[in-house]
C-alpha cells in the first residue's frame, strides 16, 4: 500500500468533494436548516464543509448526515452506467466515456459521511429508536458500517466503494436488464 496525501486525492477527485458538500447543503435547505458557511473545495482537511444549524428533528439530522452517501452513490451510478458499454463492452477509446467514468468514480469515492456527521447521528439515534422510529432503527447499523468504512479509507475503502458502485453496479444492472 502506498500513501497519497489527502489534499492531492481531493484535487484529483474534486467533483466528488463538491457533490458531497452540495448534498449536505441540499438536505439543509430541504429541511429548512440555517446554513452559516459553505466551502465546496479547499486545500486542507477537511476538503470541504457545510456549517449548519443544529436540529432535534431526527429525520433532518439523518438526511443531512447521510445525504452525501445517498446522492454520491446515485450520481456515481448515473455517470458510470452509460460509460460502461463503450468502455467495457465496445472497447471504445472515446475520451468522453473515460471522462464520465472518472467523474462517476470521483463522486463515488466521496460518498462516505465524515466521522463527525456519523457521530452526531450515532448519538441521537438510540433515544429516537427507543420510541420506535424506523429511520433511527435502520440508521444504527448503517452508521456502524459507514464508521468502519470511513476509517478503512487508509486502505482505500473509498476507492473500493467507488469502483464497486461505478463498475460492479452497472454490470449487475445490465445483467438484470438483460434477463427481462
Amino acid at each position: 500500500m502506498f500513501f497519497i496525501p489527502g489534499p492531492l486525492i481531493a484535487i484529483l477527485t474534486f467533483p466528488g468533494v463538491i457533490v458531497h458538500e452540495a448534498a449536505h447543503l441540499f438536505f439543509c435547505k430541504l429541511f429548512k436548516l440555517s446554513v452559516f458557511d459553505v466551502c465546496f473545495l479547499r486545500f486542507g482537511n477537511p476538503a470541504g464543509y457545510v456549517i449548519h444549524q443544529k436540529t432535534d428533528n431526527f429525520t433532518a439530522l439523518f438526511f443531512v448526515s447521510i445525504g452525501p452517501f445517498i446522492i454520491n452513490t446515485v450520481l456515481c451510478m448515473v455517470f458510470c452506467a452509460p460509460s460502461f458499454l463503450p468502455v467495457w463492452e465496445l472497447k471504445a477509446t472515446d475520451p468522453l466515456a473515460y471522462f464520465f467514468y472518472w467523474l462517476g468514480l470521483s463522486i463515488g469515492m466521496h460518498a462516505f459521511p465524515s466521522t463527525g456527521d456519523l457521530t452526531n447521528l450515532w448519538k441521537a439515534a438510540p433515544a429516537v429508536a427507543k420510541r420506535g422510529n424506523v429511520l433511527a432503527i435502520v440508521s444504527l447499523p448503517l452508521v456502524a458500517i459507514l464508521y468502519v468504512l470511513n476509517f478503512a479509507r487508509v486502505v482505500w475503502a473509498d476507492l473500493g466503494y467507488g469502483i464497486a458502485v461505478g463498475i460492479l453496479g452497472p454490470i449487475a444492472l445490465f445483467r438484470v436488464m438483460a434477463q427481462w
